[in-house]
């Protein structure tokens, strides 16, 4: 067997994770009808929340890998 998650698991925290990031951008240009400079500043919050959460998980199933 394998060591570490199955990649079915990685990718749906991949597909999950990026439907969060979607829906973030989806909320912003809701709330400031469309993306004005108020938005651009969510937009730019948005990848980066985006970009931690990616590396979390990134740092979260590499230490999975090890087990």
């Amino acid at each position: 067997m394998s060591e570490g998650p199955d990649a079915r698991v990685e990718a749906g925290i991949a597909i999950l994770s990026t439907l969060v990031f979607i829906a973030i951008l989806v909320a912003v240009g809701s709330m400031n009808e469309g993306f004005g400079a108020t938005g651009a500043y969510g937009v730019v919050a948005a990848v980066v929340v985006f970009i931690l959460v990616m590396g979390g998980v990134g740092y979260w199933l590499s230490g999975k890998q090890g087990e």
